[in-house]
């Protein structure tokens, strides 16, 4: 059958928007992980600058970490917005349009004078970056369904996840040459490259007669819908929790691996190299070897169940159960759970969206924004008893990870699904 807005003739492949998107195949996956990419490098480039940002802005280290905050915010907030747009006006104008404001509000941050201007514009930056993240998702979900939209969350995953990775690399080297600004200048940059390639070679993917024609009102009810099916929350809550284990790990490593085990900044930034890649490598065995074998909910039950195991390892070792533990276990155990995510992440996302055709942008608003909350709550816990101890991390990573499994078979209950499918083929 041809795809929703495709017309056919015979002996011809479809010329629609939707198929003209799919065929171009390479370039829409590395335009979509491009814009998947824009938050982790906006916030991660960023992070070398701020002792220069407080020296040369004359502020409180406290008020310069706010632009942190600020941009945080922004992202979780902005998908709120953006996502139910799209579902309204289309996939291109949106993205364009929130690409254009990020360009404008990235270039205001890299001649603010003020530290209260550039938290401004960072709350701006944010709002108006989450466009790319939230419509990226939704426009693989025009495009894909079932197992290929599991597969393609995988690739993406191989691309956004190299961001993290190199953002602070790329922000150091540039305060080699220039001074913080010049970091904003190079995210403008990318920002203007993105959005021409985006006009250039992004077709629009959700047609005419699929759009939603209401408002604000229309766009919360659409909302308050997605949130009353049970396993699209389930989903939903299962991946934002997963995402909270992983926003621990962010916000205590550096003082946990260094401060505690004693680690040199470089041994650190192997490690967390070495975490990132880990998770990126099992996202790829995932979309490459595991989507299309086994199900998506088994695939996901078992990168649940590993997170969880490893939860359980990193509590027991920093709570002193096995005596003193040195930082080669430690590492080990976050390796592990990092990797996890490979498995968490992608199908968690797929299993959502595919209950979700009909609302694709406001889903993908719900996912984005739910898993940016949950974490911005988890990561301040894990220095809640201090800075000699790593166990609230650990904590917090094994309750998230309880919570995440729970809400999986609590409320996603996977063997229904799957009984569901082996009477239909009956």
């Amino acid at each position: 059958m041809p795809e929703s807005g495709q017309t056919t003739t015979q002996g011809h492949i479809p010329t629609t928007p939707v198929a003209a998107v799919r065929r171009a195949g390479l370039l829409v996956t590395l335009v979509l992980g491009g814009l998947t990419a824009v938050p982790p490098l906006s916030m991660d480039m960023y992070l070398p600058a701020l002792p220069e940002v407080t020296e040369s802005l004359r502020s409180p280290a406290a008020t310069v970490q706010l632009t942190l905050t600020a941009c945080l915010a922004g992202m979780a907030l902005g998908q709120l917005v953006v996502g139910p747009m799209s579902d309204k006006w289309g996939r291109r104008r949106p993205l364009l349009i929130g690409m254009i404001v990020y360009v404008i509000a990235t270039a205001v941050c890299a001649f603010a004078p003020t530290v209260e201007l550039l938290v401004a514009f960072r709350l701006l930056q944010g709002l108006a970056g989450a466009a790319g993240i939230v419509i990226a998702r939704a426009v693989v979900r025009d495009l894909y369904d079932g197992v290929e939209m599991a597969r393609f969350f995988s690739t993406l995953m191989l691309i956004s996840g190299v961001a993290p990775i190199i953002a602070p690399l790329i922000g150091g080297e540039i305060l080699r040459i220039t001074d913080w600004r010049g970091v904003f200048h190079v995210l403008a940059v990318i920002g203007v490259l993105l959005t021409v390639v985006v006009w250039k070679f992004l077709a629009e993917t959700l047609p005419p007669e699929r759009r939603h024609a209401g408002g604000v009102g229309e766009a919360l009810r659409t909302m308050r819908g997605l949130l009353a099916d049970r396993v699209f929350t389930g989903y939903m809550l299962a991946g934002g929790l997963a995402f909270a284990a992983l926003f621990a790990y962010i916000s205590a490593s550096p003082f946990v691996v260094q401060e505690i085990y004693g680690a040199s900044p470089q041994t650190f930034s192997l490690l967390f190299g070495l975490n990132s890649i880990g998770l990126v490598a099992v996202g790829q065995i995932n979309g490459k070897l595991l989507v299309g074998r086994v199900s998506l909910d088994k695939a996901l039950g078992l990168g649940l169940s590993v997170i969880l195991l490893a939860s359980v390892a990193l509590v027991l070792m920093t709570s002193g159960v096995f005596g003193k533990v040195g930082l080669a276990p430690i590492a080990a155990g976050l390796f592990v759970l990092m990797a996890a995510m490979g498995l968490a992440m992608p199908n968690t996302n797929a299993q959502a969206l595919m209950r979700t055709p009909h609302a694709a942008g406001s889903a993908s608003a719900l996912l984005g924004t739910s898993s940016f909350l949950i974490g911005a709550v988890a990561s301040p816990l894990v220095g809640i008893a201090g800075e000699a101890t790593a166990v609230p991390m650990a904590v917090v990573q094994l309750a998230c990870a309880i919570a995440s499994l729970g809400c999986f078979l609590g409320m996603c209950r996977p063997w229904q699904s799957r009984a569901a499918a082996a009477e239909g083929s009956a």
